[in-house]
């Protein structure tokens, strides 16, 4: 195999765009998903992700660009690239009168490479009776049948399009903390849509957020929360001049907010230097930066306060 070869993502978007009839779902996006990645896709409900899992795993032809599997259309080569690709779809796949026994059974059929014993062990540790049919599960024990029949033919890429939608915390936490486990044994490539932005924080390499079709954002994620600061300050003057506007602007603000103890924005470029010049200004008093979770930037980048680039 070429040196070329083995540097391909696992998985990639390449200025692709979705639309059904005049809706435009994704519009001209272009990502990577880095081999040994967690790569988290991040959106509000009808923000694209969907229709981009959905393309990515070649059950759908983009409008325009392409999806690929392994440097390969997914389109094109779905049949020889999913046999290399787990998934665990949104809404669990297994059929409700089907028991994880004769899940396992059917699945370990299709996959010369299918990890039997592994599966069992799983579904042992997290309580998943394997004789009781799967629509008689709880949501948890569902989750955790799909992630375990998804892992186990040691799949280079893992798909997983919200896969703690409906869980509770516990649930939550158990599949989370089982994911964590199999990427440090393995170091399989991670490609998922979330809400659970908490849980997410915890693993994801990368960070993707598409708003309105579009990604507006799209780096590591510690890159990311590095340049995000919450600012908070007051001022010697009832209304800011100008100058200290361009000041705020240098660091990306995304709109200040007024209240009983001053004011209050979001950063999307932080820089010690020009924050000190901030501070330094005679009419700014009291000025506090602070860290912010995933969630809060999330929120921040999704509620219309301006651009964040």
């Amino acid at each position: 195999m070429s040196e070329a070869r083995r540097e391909e993502p696992a998985a990639g978007i390449d200025d692709m765009s979705v639309r059904y009839g005049l809706t435009v779902a994704v519009d001209s996006v272009t990502l990577a998903v880095e081999r040994g990645c967690v790569y988290a896709l991040l959106g509000r409900n009808g923000a694209g992700k969907s229709s981009i899992v959905r393309c990515l795993l070649g059950q759908q032809r983009p409008s325009a660009g392409r999806a690929t599997l392994f440097g390969e259309d997914a389109w094109k080569s779905r049949r020889s690239a999913m046999a290399r690709v787990g998934v665990v779809p949104e809404e669990p796949d297994v059929p409700p009168e089907m028991t994880a026994a004769e899940a396992v059974a059917f699945c370990a059929r299709l996959y010369p490479t299918f990890d039997r014993a592994g599966v069992g062990r799983r579904l042992e540790k997290f309580g998943v009776p394997t004789a009781v049919p799967a629509g008689r599960l709880s949501k948890g024990q569902k989750g955790q049948l799909g992630l375990a029949l998804a892992l186990a033919p040691r799949p280079d890429l893992l798909v997983l399009d919200d896969p703690t939608l409906g869980l509770d915390v516990v649930a939550r936490k158990e599949l989370y903390e089982e994911l964590v486990g199999e990427l440090a044994d393995r170091g399989t490539t991670v490609f998922l849509t979330t809400h659970d932005l908490a849980g997410v924080e915890t693993i994801a390499d990368r960070v993707g957020v598409l708003t309105d079709g579009r990604l507006t954002l799209d780096e590591e994620l510690e890159t990311l929360k590095s340049r995000f600061r919450r600012l908070r300050f007051g001022t010697t003057t009832a209304d800011p001049d100008p100058a200290l506007d361009r000041e705020l602007a240098s660091l990306g603000s995304l709109g200040l907010v007024r209240g009983s103890w001053g004011l209050e924005t979001v950063l999307s470029r932080f820089d010690e230097g020009a924050f000190g010049r901030l501070t330094a200004r005679a009419d700014v008093v009291g000025a506090e930066v602070s860290g912010m979770s995933l969630e809060e930037i999330f929120i921040a980048v999704n509620t219309g306060q301006g651009e964040v680039w």
